[in-house]
C-alpha cells in the first residue's frame, strides 16, 4: 500500500472517530451528597437523600446542564467522625463540583474542614449550630440558627406557663446539642425562667432513659424537653410517661421527623415540636411536590426532604449559571433569591439565611400546628 493511501485511510478513520465522539453524550458532572445513611438517628440523612434525589432527576429530564446530565455521588457519614472524614475525602477525591449535607451539626464539624480545604462549595440543608453562622467559607445553610430557634422555643413554653425546664441533650451530636442548650438557657434566663437539670447523655443502643429522666426529674422540673433525634426522642417520651405522666414533653427541632411519630405512638401525643416548613401548605407547587415525591419513593416528605430539595435547587441553579472562570460560591450568592418550596431563600454574604419555622404539636398521630 502507497504511503499516500496508508495517510488517507488514517485520515479518514480520524475524521470517524472525531464524529462518533461528537455524538456520544457528554460526562455527566458530579455533585456529592453526605448525610447519616446508617445508625442510630439516620431518618434525616435517609429523608433528604430522597429530596436531593427527585431534584437532580428532574433537573435531568429538563435538559440537565445545556445538555451534561448531574451525576450524584452519594456517601454515607454513618453519624461517625472517622467514617465521615473518610466519606469527606472520597468526594473531594472525586473532585466533584459540589456537597450537598450534611445533616447534622456534629457531622458537619468534621465534614466541612475537608470539603472546605480543597475548595469544594457545599450547601447544608439542615445545620444549625451557631460554630457555623457568620463564616465566610464555602459552606451556605438552608436552615436558621439554633439562636432563633432556641429564643422562639423560650418564649412559647414560658408563655405556657413552664418556668423550670428539664433538658437531656445527646453528646453524640454535642456541636448542635450544646450550642442549642447554651442558647436555650440564656433565653429562658431573660425570660425568667430557668433550665433547672442540664442533662447529658451519649446515644447508644443500650442507653439507660429511665436513668436520663430519672436525674430530669431529680430537678423537680414542671416540663421536660429533649434535645435528641427522633429516635432517642421516642424512647425518651416513653419513660416520662412512666415516671411523670403529668408534665408537659417537647423536643427540638432535630426530632421534628416521620419516624418519630411512627416510633413513639402514644407516648408522644401532646409533644411540643417545631417544623421549618408548613406540612399544610395547600399552594400548588408543594402539592405537586408532595404528589410527586409520594409516587416516586412511596413516602411523605418531611422537613429534611424539603430542605434537602431547596439545597438541591440552589446547586443546581448555581451551575447553570456559573460565568467562565466564575467560583460556584460566587454564582450562588448571585443567584439570589431562590425559589424555595414554599419560602424564598436569600443568602448573605456569608451564605447564611432566615427560615420561617411553625410551632406544631403531635395530636392523633400527626403534626398540628399551633395557632
Amino acid at each position: 500500500m502507497s504511503l499516500s493511501r496508508s495517510l488517507a485511510r488514517a485520515a479518514v478513520g480520524l475524521a470517524f472517530g472525531t464524529l462518533l465522539g461528537a455524538c456520544s453524550p457528554p460526562q455527566p458532572l458530579q455533585i456529592g451528597f453526605i448525610g447519616g445513611l446508617t445508625d442510630r438517628n439516620s431518618d434525616n440523612g435517609q429523608a433528604g437523600l430522597k429530596g436531593v434525589t427527585l431534584a437532580v432527576e428532574q433537573f435531568n429530564r429538563n435538559g440537565g446542564l445545556d445538555g451534561r446530565m448531574v451525576e450524584l455521588v452519594v456517601r454515607d457519614d454513618a453519624q461517625n467522625r472517622d467514617t465521615a472524614a473518610q466519606s469527606a475525602q472520597s468526594l473531594v477525591d472525586a473532585k466533584v463540583e459540589a456537597v450537598i449535607g450534611p445533616f447534622t451539626s456534629g457531622m458537619a464539624e468534621v465534614i466541612v474542614p475537608i470539603t472546605g480545604k480543597a475548595g469544594i462549595f457545599q450547601v447544608s440543608p439542615t445545620i444549625t449550630s451557631m460554630a457555623f453562622y457568620g463564616k465566610d467559607d464555602n459552606l451556605f445553610r438552608i436552615n436558621r440558627t439554633t439562636r432563633d430557634n432556641a429564643r422562639d422555643y423560650a418564649k412559647v413554653m414560658v408563655a405556657r406557663g413552664q418556668k423550670r425546664i428539664a433538658v437531656a441533650y445527646d453528646m453524640r451530636n454535642r456541636n448542635f446539642t450544646e450550642s442549642w442548650l447554651r442558647e436555650f438557657q440564656g433565653a429562658v434566663d431573660a425570660l425568667g425562667a430557668e433550665v433547672v437539670a442540664p442533662v447529658p447523655y451519649e446515644s447508644q443502643p443500650d442507653t439507660d432513659f429511665a436513668q436520663v429522666v430519672r436525674q430530669m426529674l431529680a430537678g423537680r422540673p414542671d416540663s421536660l424537653f429533649f434535645i435528641s433525634g427522633g429516635l432517642d426522642v421516642a424512647r425518651l417520651a416513653q419513660q416520662a410517661r412512666q415516671q411523670a405522666p403529668q408534665l408537659p414533653i417537647g423536643a427540638s427541632e432535630w426530632a421534628a421527623t416521620e419516624q418519630l411519630i411512627e416510633l413513639g405512638g402514644d407516648v408522644v401525643e401532646g409533644l411540643m415540636i417545631v417544623q421549618n416548613f408548613d406540612r399544610d401548605d395547600q399552594s400548588t407547587r408543594f402539592k405537586e411536590f408532595s404528589e410527586v415525591f409520594f409516587k416516586r419513593f412511596q413516602s411523605t416528605p418531611g422537613y429534611s426532604s424539603v430542605s434537602a430539595y431547596d439545597a438541591a435547587t440552589v446547586v443546581l441553579k448555581a451551575l447553570k449559571i456559573r460565568r467562565k472562570g466564575e467560583t460556584l460560591k460566587a454564582a450562588a450568592l448571585r443567584g439570589n433569591p431562590y425559589t424555595g418550596l414554599q419560602q424564598e431563600i436569600v443568602f448573605d454574604a456569608n451564605g447564611d439565611t432566615t427560615r420561617k419555622v411553625f410551632f406544631t404539636e403531635i395530636r392523633h398521630g400527626r403534626y398540628v400546628k399551633l395557632q
